[in-house]
């Protein structure tokens, strides 16, 4: 039975054998990989992993697919979690996790903040994205893409832009271009616990208005001694400053 795409889950189906052959190539996936997969939608990479894998993990979060693999694929295979991505506990999973999946666009951010407070529990993962938001994630400070999502995680995950993927390799055919991304959790995260929620408020002040210095946009953070402290010209924009810099700023307010 033909599946119709919902457009309120974003679903565009991957279709290019080719382009299904590099991603599982960039996965390399092992026999034991602990490896979970988001929006199988119509099974796409879920066969080919399945081929690799003595088990693969699923979650889905349209009821009629999930039916579709229940009916296609055995329960000893394969576990399906009939489940919002945004709101599923990855940690239950267990530890040393890959992650993988065609992440719907329209979510596409609040799924990779939501991931990222699990990165203790990852081992890497590859996601199919719309190739700007890709841009953004890999973007270094002083470039046009670089951003709060940039910041926000380069603090957790080395990235790393594999390849892109035309429109023409999924139905329906989306009107952006994707591109493939590996994210590996740093094996020490540079902002340390319990300073996280300090650390995503300065990032945030500092890029909610992205034309004005640091001067303007930390003021309520920053006193003109503390950039003298910090050895950081207030004088520059958010997008000036690396992912180091920033941990400096929130590492100095936390001892104030």
């Amino acid at each position: 039975m033909r599946h119709i795409p919902r457009k309120r889950f974003g679903q565009n189906f991957l279709v290019d054998t080719r382009v299904v052959a590099d991603i599982i190539f960039a996965i390399h996936p092992a026999k034991d990989d602990l490896l979970v997969e988001i929006g199988p939608g119509l099974g796409a990479l879920t066969r080919p992993l399945l081929q690799a894998l003595n088990h693969l993990h699923v979650v889905e979060i349209d009821r009629d697919i999930v039916e579709r693999l229940r009916r296609e694929f055995p329960a000893e295979k394969l576990t399906i979690y009939s489940a919002d991505a945004l709101e599923f506990d990855f940690s239950v999973l267990g530890n040393n996790l890959r992650v993988v999946g065609n992440l719907p666009y329209n979510i596409s951010t609040p799924i990779l903040f939501h991931l990222s407070s699990f990165a203790a529990n990852i081992h890497d993962m590859h996601f199919m994205l719309q190739k700007e938001v890709v841009a953004r994630m890999v973007a270094a400070p002083s470039t046009p893409d670089y951003g709060r999502l940039s910041v926000m995680l380069q603090c957790r995950f080395e990235m790393e832009q594999l390849f892109g993927v035309p429109p023409e390799s999924f139905l329906p055919v989306p009107k952006v271009e994707s591109a493939i991304v590996r994210m590996s959790p740093l094996r020490q995260a540079p902002v340390e616990p319990g300073k996280e929620k300090l650390f995503a408020g300065i990032v945030s002040a500092a890029f909610s208005q992205r034309r004005k210095t640091l001067r303007n946009t930390l003021h309520g953070h920053l006193k003109p001694e503390d950039y003298v402290t910090l050895g950081i010209d207030p004088g520059l924009r958010a997008e000036n400053l690396s992912v180091a810099q920033f941990v400096a700023i929130t590492n100095h307010l936390s001892k104030l």
